[in-house]
Parts: structure tokens; sequence; C-alpha cells
């Protein structure tokens, strides 16, 4: 999507909304983060994930992890934010808004509030993100996810190195578990290798922007031009949505909004599920992580999936 107001600066609505949290810190009473009063859950429209029925929209877990895509300092706000309290207080306001599955890599802190979400009467369904280099299967299982995907960091600079076949035995592990399987890449190229090979996946994680390109592929790319941190190129999304269109299997796409920074306004939020639903598949979701801190970005999105992904999908 084309932002019409160009920030010079940088800023994010999250990363300046995380400096007035320095200044307004956030409490156990905000009403953002307050569990629902209303005892009737609302619904979503929801596509098919092998024998279960998932909302169009998933929750993603890189905010409880502290993972902002944006700056050292809101990274460090959402980790210390994301209690197992809160945790188990957010998965519970997701089920109320409709949302049935949750995705996220394992940490403890994830887990407790797992476990105390469900003890709270959560049925949301787990999709866990990993590879051998974040948790075992051992820490994993506990959890009761329905499905594990390989970790997208780790699959790209394993094709990239030719070692793909270390991605596939992951996902021969993963189904002999009895676990759905899944591989997750920002790159599109490797979602197209995949499906040639005729890899027996579940589904596929497929990033709106790769972030996975080396610094040398960079540069390249850029003209020799040298960049800080991570790059959001605008035309990463249409490549990959015409490879999500082009498989057969559910994608469940995410950074659809670029960590935050298509959330800068009410307009250019919209802006981008209406994208993200309009180009992918009726079989597909969008996995969005959510900070309900300063505004309920639960509801929010949730709303604008009732808006924008009902058209292609069936409503639960």
């Amino acid at each position: 999507m084309n932002n019409q107001h160009p920030n010079p600066l940088g800023f994010t609505r999250r990363s300046f909304l995380s400096a007035l949290g320095t200044l307004f810190p956030y409490s156990e009473a905000s009403p953002a983060s307050a569990p629902p009063s209303a005892p009737r859950s609302l619904s979503l429209p929801h596509i098919s994930l092998g024998r279960f029925h998932i909302s169009r929209l998933i929750a993603g877990g890189n905010p409880m992890r502290g993972f902002s895509h944006s700056s050292a300092k809101l990274s460090r706000h959402m980790l210390e934010y994301f209690t197992p309290e809160r945790i188990a207080q957010f998965l519970l306001t997701c089920q109320h808004q409709g949302i049935t599955a949750f995705q996220s890599s394992y940490s403890d802190t994830v887990r407790d509030g797992v476990q105390r979400a469900r003890d709270q009467g959560c049925s949301i369904h787990f999709l866990c993100l990993s590879s051998p280099r974040h948790a075992t299967f051992e820490q994993v299982l506990p959890l009761k996810p329905i499905a594990i995907s390989h970790h997208g960091a780790v699959t790209d600079p394993l094709f990239r190195e030719g070692k793909h076949q270390q991605v596939h035995d992951y996902v021969k592990k993963v189904h002999d578990l009895g676990l759905l399987a899944g591989v997750s890449t920002h790159d599109p190229d490797n979602l197209a290798r995949m499906e040639d090979w005729g890899w027996e996946v579940d589904f596929y994680m497929t990033c709106f922007y790769n972030l996975t390109r080396t610094r040398d592929e960079l540069r390249q790319l850029l003209g020799g031009e040298e960049v800080l941190g991570e790059v959001f190129l605008r035309s990463d999304p249409e490549r990959m949505t015409r490879r999500i269109r082009e498989v057969g299997k559910p994608c469940l796409a995410f950074k659809i909004l670029a960590a935050g920074r298509l959330a800068e306004d009410r307009k250019t939020l919209e802006e981008a599920f209406a994208y993200a639903f309009r180009s992918i598949k009726p079989s597909d979701a969008v996995i969005v992580g959510m900070y309900p801190v300063f505004s309920d970005e639960v509801a929010e999105d949730a709303e604008l999936t009732r808006r924008y992904g009902v058209a292609s999908g069936r409503v639960s």
C-alpha cells in the first residue's frame, strides 16, 4: 500500500506510543488490557487447517516475546508488559473477539501464559513456530499445539546454503508426532521450490516482506546503498502474494502491517487489511501481532477481519 504521508523521522504508531508509555506507564487496570466483560463471544470468518477450523485472523506472538521489529526500547516495553498473567488475559480477550488460533515461538513466559489461559477456560488453538535452534519437541508438546511450523529465520538461510533437506526432515518429524506440519519463509522463491518438490506440508507461513535477505543481496538490490536495520520494501508484498495465490495449500500470511509501519493511522491500517485479504486465497489466513496497551488492537483487527475477510471466507 502506498503511504500518502511520508514519515522522514521513521516513527511508527507503536514506537511513538512506546515513548508515551514511558511517561504514562500501563497499569493492571488499563482499559485496553482489561478482560472482556461480555459473556457472549463474537465470531470471525474462518478457514480449514487440516481437521481444524481456525479464524482467518490469528494472534501473533512476537510482541509478547519482545520482538517489535522497530526499536530496542519498544521491544523491551513489550517484553516487560507481557507477563504470564497478561498473556493469559490477552488470549482470553482474543477468544472473546472470535480469534480461535494463536501463533508463537516457545518461551517460558509464553508457556506459563498459555497454561494460565487454559486454566481460565481458554480453548484457543496453539500453532508453534520453532526449529531445532529454538526449542525441543519436549518443551513444545506440553502446550498441546495443533501444528508446528519450521521457523522462517532458519528456513531461508538453510535454503541459501543448500541445506533445505534439514527443513524437510523437520516436517517429517512433526508429522511423526501426529501434528500438522508447516514451513515458514520470507522468500517467495522458497515457497515455489517447496511446491515444485512436492513437500508434504500441511500449510505455509508466508511473510509479506523478505526480511532474510543478506546484506550483500540488499546492497545489490539497492544499488550499493548501505542500510540500517531491517528493510521493508513496498514491492515485497506483491511478490509474496503472487506466489501465495499459486499454491494450493493454506498460507498463513504474516507481517501484513510491516511490523506496525502500516498501522500509523486508521486509513492506512484499513487499507493494509483490505489489501491482505484481497491478495491471498479464500483458504488462507493472516497472522497479526497485537499490543493492546494504548488501544484495543484486538477489537480493531477483529473488526477489520470481519469487514474484509468475510467476502471470501466462511463465517463460523
